[in-house]
């Protein structure tokens, strides 16, 4: 077992394995929950200070839950775990022959054993200057910034007084039909019908037109067609225009523009536009593959054996949305692992135990992912299940699955009170169609409510 000088190791003083864990989203934090009795030194690096549940992170983007209810500060989670240390920065890079890795202030840290969890990011399929007019939505400051653009386009429209630039700040268009842009649509209907009626003088909130723009001929095509179908009609009633077979072509500060199936095109003006199409892995998965020689694909994801370890280098594992992994289940062909929060928990945990093996001299396990189905809500009372169980799939729609799909996530939150606002929140947002984290920062003097941050 090679040993790290203790400059390179924060805070390390024992001759225990170390490993150094990059990424505190669902995948690192359940790799470090796995090795937090071990007998290793723990170091964890996370360029944010805080674990986001994103599957919640587009409530945050609609004002219907303030930012500490989703996301929970790292220090905070590790506090009772003494063999685990928590360092705030972004990693530049790995050295995989000296086992060192390299963050951007110059500092280095050396590794016995390294988990690469580092997520994902947008993807604009080559598109990146989209990015200014088109915010996706992947961190807090995504949400705070999606935030701002859709409440104050209510605001601009309130003061604008040619109806075809008001029309234009009354139209919201998420471009992406998957499980978040399928959530955010149904949810900026909803604030524009429910929550902001009686509060302005000059506009109907509720004549605002939202836009959900989908290249491919359905919504929600991870899930089966018929809860596709049934997604696509509770959509509708929520009042969400649903475009499908549009292909975006171009965004600008104004509007976008579309092709349809039949090669014509059409240009939508819009003040407000919401990323939900692509997503790469991290940057960081294309340098770990230069310095490695492990092959990455077109998104940006590396590939890794059966162990989810890195070929040539057993001592560096990957998982979550940075690894493009295979699940290896007994007498069946591989799959691939979907990108979603289950398997980023399950690889997290199945890392550290393969690690775990290395450590004790015994055979590590391919990883095998158990895919217990997927769901999406769509609005107050609307949602889609899709379940998979021992016994068959269960499908379910409607209000019995938006009260699922409600209770699952308040219980995979992140601590008691976190559960306990989200539930106070949902509660008094269901009785009284408010949404009470509607608060946007301060104007610079001078910059009217319409710019664009």
């Amino acid at each position: 077992m090679r040993r790290m000088s203790s400059s390179t190791r924060p805070g390390a003083s024992s001759a225990r394995p170390h490993i150094v864990i990059i990424g505190c989203g669902f995948g690192g934090l359940e790799a470090t929950r796995a090795l937090q009795r071990a007998q290793v030194d723990i170091t964890v690096i996370e360029k944010t200070n805080h674990h986001l549940f994103q599957p919640l992170l587009y409530q945050v983007a609609t004002a219907g839950l303030a930012a500490p209810s989703i996301a929970a500060p790292v220090r905070v989670l590790f506090r009772n775990y003494p063999n685990v240390t928590t360092l705030l920065g972004e990693v530049s890079g790995v050295d995989p022959d000296e086992r060192m890795v390299r963050l951007n202030d110059g500092s280095q840290i050396g590794y016995d054993h390294l988990i690469v969890a580092a997520g994902a990011t947008h993807s604009y399929f080559g598109r990146d200057e989209w990015a200014a007019n088109a915010p996706g939505l992947k961190t807090l400051a995504d949400a705070f910034d999606i935030r701002r653009r859709v409440l104050l386009s209510f605001e601009a429209a309130e003061r604008e007084s040619d109806p075809l630039r008001r029309r234009a700040k009354l139209t919201f268009a998420v471009i992406g039909a998957g499980p978040t842009g399928v959530e955010m649509a149904g949810t900026m209907a909803e604030i524009a019908r429910h929550t902001l009626q009686g509060e302005f003088r000059h506009i109907d909130p509720g004549s605002a037109e939202v836009l959900l723009i989908e290249g491919g001929g359905r919504v929600l095509q991870a899930m089966p067609e018929v809860l596709s179908q049934k997604a696509l009609v509770q959509l509708q009633k929520l009042g969400v225009e649903v475009r499908l077979n549009s292909r975006v072509t171009g965004i600008d500060a104004t509007g976008l523009t579309t092709q349809l199936a039949d090669g014509s095109t059409q240009r939508i003006d819009s003040h407000c536009i919401v990323w939900a199409a692509g997503v790469a892995a991290s940057p960081l998965g294309r340098m770990l593959g230069e310095a490695t020689g492990a092959e990455v694909d077109r998104a940006g994801r590396v590939k890794v054996e059966p162990d989810l370890s890195l070929p040539g280098h057993p001592e560096i594992s990957v998982v979550g949305d940075l690894a493009a992994a295979m699940s290896h289940a007994p007498g069946k062909e591989p799959r691939p692992v979907p990108g979603v929060s289950p398997g980023a928990k399950q690889m997290g945990r199945a890392a550290a135990a393969n690690i775990l093996a290395r450590i004790a001299g015994r055979a590590t396990q391919p990883f095998r992912y158990s895919d217990y189905g997927n769901l999406a809500t769509i609005g107050r009372n609307s949602a889609v299940v899709d379940l998979t169980t021992p016994f068959g799939h269960v499908r379910m729609s409607g209000r019995i699955a938006w009260q699922f799909w409600l209770f699952a996530h308040v219980y995979f939150l992140i601590g008691f009170r976190n559960r306990l606002v989200v539930l106070m929140d949902w509660a008094s947002a269901y009785w009284s169609f408010q949404r009470y984290a509607r608060v946007v920062p301060d104007l610079p003097a001078g910059v009217p409510p319409e710019t664009k941050g």
